[in-house]
């Protein structure tokens, strides 16, 4: 049995997606899905969608990494939370750039929360949309 049993396909380009890349697309799918847009899954997604094309300043900056951190505990059992930081210049540029830090846990999904490691997530929200890396 494989270590880690995440496997997808790219929303992309198409090709197989394992491991912590398949985290991060999902991660994505969430921050952009709005609370109620999907039909079967009405309760899939995020507040992150409210924020996007808003200028974020310091009293919006807190509801927003909320939503992220929110959307990440709700949605992705593979990532455990551990910290979160903002990068303050991202802000005055009208950009908001949140890092995430936390463990993997590549067999979550199967009800194992054995940590694999730590991994950092870089969440960047611009205009109209967002990255996550």
């Amino acid at each position: 049995m494989s270590d880690d049993p995440s496997i997808g396909i790219d929303a992309e380009t198409g090709a197989t997606l394992t491991g912590w890349d398949h985290v991060l697309q999902s991660l994505r799918d969430v921050f952009l899905t709005r609370f109620g847009s999907r039909l079967i899954r009405e309760w899939y997604g995020s507040f992150v969608p409210d924020a996007l094309g808003r200028n974020i300043n310091r009293s919006e900056m807190l509801p927003v990494i909320a939503s992220i951190t929110s959307a990440v505990e709700q949605w992705e059992p593979r990532f455990l939370l551990e910290s979160v930081s903002l990068d303050g210049s991202a802000a005055r540029e009208g950009r908001l750039q949140v890092t995430l830090h936390g463990r993997y846990r590549p067999r979550a999904l199967l009800g194992d929360m054995t940590e694999a490691g730590p991994k950092t997530m870089i969440v960047a929200m611009a205009g109209d949309t967002v990255t996550a890396r």
